[in-house]
């Protein structure tokens, strides 16, 4: 009956459809082509090996970020495997005539935080990287999705992808939320209901006025943590809050175009009637300040709970590794590294709410509080608006754009046995370094973490 009712997901992945495959996988051009140092190379060099060119290079947007250190960029990078790949990247994109915003670039960044701000992520799109985070740029109402090293090159070479369509989830979230609580803390409160696979096999739209009343920074938190869920991807419909971040940015449309652009991006949104292979209802009043506990994002409570009791092997074995135990309150675990930053959380906003909590207060003796923002424009924004003179202040080490203590490929390790607070994406077991112990948080409860020296279920910001 509902044939013709199509969901946004279904929308832009059918705009996208070159070619189907009878009884089988459908062809999918893509729109932008996300690199980074990291997954890039093998595919470089498989391309190279095959005599193919690169089919499209100026639909690909390249940087540095995984490997990069946070201190001393102009400096050469001392870790050899880091600088291998780094000088790779460089050579390959000058090989080719792809853009790269290297280190020492005005615009270098993480991939998920630089091409958003930049314009090049639009609502309608889709958008690949290899890297499972690329979910982030769903906010916009793209189809937005990770890729391994073989697709990347499959992309390089054409363009497509062969793919099996998935099936399609909605979650919708409506009501007020509590005092304090995050972008963060809402997705972090999803996941732990409904666990890391909850979302395997499908697209997730995010809908309800929760999500609508987000700024697109918040958006991109939530769509970013998608992955975390099982989900292929994560989507919210583009309004006049994604418009107007979009609008006058450095890669995005204007005059007619961008009016045109407009016209068609209003038409990106669910219709009435249209169904969904599943659909999960929460309330926002449910919903309170999170953090985890465990080895994976779906361990995770409010700050009011205690430890909960493993239901399994698998959670005793985290709790373990964790150093945590049932019933065990969370005040009472000691923090000493805090990190904000990621590209879950690096954005001018984020730092804008932990600074306004920082003002005028100190970090516990205890506790390396690192301030890592997520591109070179965010370091620009932070300094603009003198939120750096507050985290001075208050004993927080300000650090250079790249992927830094998210996890353990650079120089930003935590040591083994240490609590981080992270508002990264990520909690598995040396996640951050070789036993590291990470809990995931939202920039204010971190930033309190670090004034504090524990997880403090503070009620009140004021």
């Amino acid at each position: 009956m509902n044939n013709s009712k199509k969901t946004l997901f279904d929308k832009v992945w059918d705009a996208h459809v070159v070619e189907t495959i009878p009884d089988g996988p459908q062809i999918i051009y893509i729109d932008k082509h996300l690199i980074h140092e990291v997954t890039s190379p093998q595919a470089f060099a498989e391309l190279e090996s095959r005599n193919l060119e690169i089919f499209r290079p100026e639909q690909i947007v390249a940087t540095a970020d995984h490997n990069v250190p946070t201190l001393h960029q102009e400096q050469p990078i001392k870790d050899a495997l880091s600088r291998n790949q780094v000088e790779q990247l460089t050579e390959n994109c000058k090989k080719n005539n792809i853009e790269l915003f290297g280190l020492g670039h005005q615009y270098q960044g993480i991939v998920h935080i630089i091409a958003p701000e930049l314009g090049v992520t639009q609502p309608g799109m889709s958008i690949v990287c290899g890297d499972s985070h690329t979910s982030t740029h769903g906010a916009f109402g793209s189809i937005a999705f990770g890729i391994g090293t073989s697709q990347v090159a499959q992309v390089f070479a054409s363009q497509c992808l062969l793919l099996n369509k998935p099936k399609s989830m909605r979650i919708t979230v409506n009501g007020k939320l509590n005092e304090n609580v995050q972008p963060k803390d809402v997705i972090l409160y999803i996941i732990s209901k409904i666990g890391t696979d909850g979302g395997t096999g499908y697209f997730c739209e995010y809908a309800g006025n929760v999500f609508e009343e987000m700024s697109m920074e918040g958006r991109m938190t939530v769509c970013n943590m998608s992955i975390e869920m099982g989900a292929r991807g994560g989507m919210i419909a583009p309004d006049e809050t994604t418009f107007e971040y979009v609008q006058g940015r450095k890669f995005a449309p204007e005059g007619e175009e961008w009016e045109e652009k407009v016209e068609y991006w209003k038409t990106l949104k669910t219709d009435e009637g249209a169904s969904f292979d599943k659909e999960l209802n929460f309330d926002a009043s449910d919903i309170y300040p999170m953090i985890t506990y465990g080895t994976n994002p779906g361990m995770g409570i409010s700050i009011r709970e205690v430890i909960p009791v493993p239901q399994n092997e698998s959670e005793e074995k985290a709790l373990k590794y964790m150093g945590l135990e049932a019933g065990q309150t969370v005040n009472s675990i000691k923090v000493n590294y805090v990190f904000i930053g990621s590209c879950t959380n690096a954005r001018i906003e984020d730092f804008r709410s932990a600074a306004q909590y920082i003002k005028g207060k100190s970090k516990s003796e205890a506790v390396k509080a690192l301030i890592v923002p997520g591109s070179q424009q965010v370091v620009k924004q932070i300094y603009e608006e003198g939120l750096d003179k507050i985290f001075n202040e208050a004993g927080f080490q300000i650090r250079q754009p790249g992927c830094s203590a998210c996890l353990a490929m650079n120089d930003d390790k935590i040591p083994e046995g240490e609590y981080c607070v992270s508002t990264s994406n990520r909690n598995f077991e040396g996640r951050q370094g070789q036993g590291s112990r990470t809990i995931l948080a939202s920039p204010l409860t971190a930033a309190k973490a670090a004034i504090e020296g524990k997880i403090s279920a503070l009620e009140s910001v004021n």
